[in-house]
């Protein structure tokens, strides 16, 4: 299994270096494409849950956040997710019965909750866009994956039993010190970087990797569902790859406009 991962990262994690290093198109087009396959996984995970949201409404409603990020980043958002949530309601109120409101909630939380990738895409726009992608990716990465090996190694106490039973807190605690370190080494190679608030900033990543890995998991266990598909090798499906970024990728773009750029 380990070797899975380790060759579908040397795949694929050049073309997201690649993507992000473009920019424009090229990135949104990665982002579409995730958000695309992320939809179908997330379909089975509704349906799961007893759920039976529209896919063709999730997709319009991406759609529509890909466009708003593309032609006004992030000035049309708070516009733009009044407008998903308002249409999503008023076609339930049109389609009724054959659209329930549980349905349009399964399709706005869908919508909204894989929205979270444009943040990729708008933190490439910001200025040194390119190395703030980077620290995103090596800080949430790095959370995983100390959190993983320092688990298996020293974990003991369980952290959340009953929603994922292999996480503990010494493995919490080693993917928050990955994240911390990126920050380090970012700041030693990214001149005029504040330190105390990079290194804050890589231990909130550390958490939010945490919570975004927890949430799948809540959506994965009450649908009864292993993998949210099979796309990647060794991974399991997008969700199961990049639900971590769902949250430290609004995360660290917001942090870095509002308090350091």
């Amino acid at each position: 299994m380990l070797h899975l991962r380790v060759l579908s990262a040397l795949v694929g994690i050049p073309v997201i270096l690649l993507a992000a290093w473009y920019g424009n198109e090229f990135l949104l087009l990665l982002t579409a494409v995730a958000y695309g396959i992320a939809i179908r996984e997330m379909m089975v995970i509704l349906k799961g849950l007893g759920i039976n949201s529209n896919r063709w409404i999730i997709q319009a409603g991406g759609l529509i956040l890909l466009t708003s990020a593309y032609l006004y980043k992030d000035d049309g958002l708070a516009h733009t997710l009044i407008f998903v949530v308002m249409g999503n309601l008023f076609m339930m109120a049109f389609l009724y019965p054959r659209t329930t409101p549980l349905d349009t909630f399964g399709n706005i939380t869908t919508t909204l909750y894989l929205g979270n990738f444009i943040f990729f895409y708008l933190l490439r726009d910001l200025p040194g866009g390119w190395s703030w992608i980077l620290f995103l990716l090596a800080a949430t990465w790095a959370s995983d994956t100390f959190a993983y090996f320092v688990g298996r190694s020293f974990g003991k106490h369980k952290l959340a039993p009953l929603l994922s039973p292999k996480k503990t807190i010494e493995g919490a605690l080693g993917g928050v010190a990955g994240a911390v370190l990126v920050g380090f080494i970012f700041t030693l190679v990214v001149p005029g970087m504040s330190t105390v608030v990079i290194l804050l900033l890589g231990a909130l990543i550390g958490v939010a990797s945490l919570l975004g890995d927890l949430v799948e998991s809540a959506f994965k266990r009450q649908a009864k569902v292993k993998d949210s598909g099979q796309i990647i090798p060794g991974h399991g499906g997008v969700l199961d790859r990049f639900d971590s970024l769902l949250v430290t990728a609004p995360l660290v773009y917001y942090v870095v406009k509002l308090f350091i750029i």
